[in-house]
C-alpha cells in the first residue's frame, strides 16, 4: 500500500492520465447521481470529486464537503487522473441536471412500467440507472436509443444484481415506447430517427 504524502494535495499518480470516454463519463454520472440522491452531498462537491478527483481532507471543513478520507483514496482502483473533453463534461452535466429535474417524472414512468413490482423492492441502483437512462434519452439528441439502453444494461451488469440487466431492459423498452408516443425523445443526426 502506498504511504500517504501529507504534502501532496492531489494523492494520485500525476504522471499517468487516461483519456475520458463517453462510456466512462456515463459511469461517473451514475456515481454522481447516487452520491447526491439524499442531498447530503452537494452536486458541485460530488461532481468535482468524481470527475476531477478534487478531495476535501481538512478536518476543520464541514463534514458535508468530505466524501473520502486520504487513506481511502489510496485504496481506490482508479488512481489515475482522467482527461475529460469539453463534450464529455457537457454531456455529464446535462444528464445529471436532467435526471434531477425529471425525478418525479422518471419515478412515475419506472413505477408504471414495473408491473408486479413494488417500487421500493427494486434495487436502488437499478432505479438510479433507469433515471439516468430516461435523462439521457430525453436530453441527448445525438445518442441513439439503443446505445443508451445497452450502456445502462452494461452498468447494471457491472454494479448491480445478476438479474438487473434483464429487468432494466424490460422496463426501459416500455419506457422508451411511452416517451416516443409523447414525443419526448427527439433524436437528430445521421442514422438517428426521432
Amino acid at each position: 500500500m502506498t504511504s500517504i504524502d501529507s504534502d501532496n494535495d492531489f494523492p494520485v499518480r500525476r504522471t499517468a492520465t487516461v483519456k475520458g470516454t463517453r462510456h466512462l463519463a456515463r459511469e461517473k454520472v451514475l456515481q454522481v447521481i447516487a452520491a447526491t440522491m439524499l442531498d447530503e452531498v452537494s452536486l458541485d462537491v460530488a461532481f468535482n470529486h468524481v470527475f476531477y478527483r478534487q478531495f476535501t481532507f481538512d478536518p476543520k471543513e464541514a463534514t458535508e464537503s468530505r466524501i473520502l478520507r486520504p487513506e481511502e483514496v489510496h485504496e481506490l482502483e482508479a488512481d489515475v487522473a482522467i482527461q475529460w473533453s469539453d463534450e464529455d463534461v457537457e454531456y455529464a452535466r446535462e444528464v445529471i441536471v436532467t435526471a434531477r429535474e425529471q425525478l418525479e417524472m422518471s419515478t412515475e414512468l419506472i413505477d408504471r412500467h414495473s408491473r408486479n413490482w413494488d417500487l421500493e423492492r427494486i434495487a436502488l441502483l437499478d432505479r438510479i440507472l433507469m433515471r439516468l437512462a430516461v435523462a439521457e434519452l430525453t436530453a441527448c439528441k445525438d445518442i441513439p436509443v439503443k446505445v443508451t439502453i445497452n450502456e445502462v444494461i452494461e452498468l447494471a451488469k457491472r454494479y448491480s444484481t445478476d438479474k438487473s440487466g434483464t429487468f432494466i431492459n424490460g422496463i426501459l423498452d416500455a419506457v422508451v415506447l411511452e416517451l416516443q408516443e409523447k414525443s419526448l425523445i427527439a433524436k437528430t443526426g445521421r442514422g438517428l430517427v426521432s
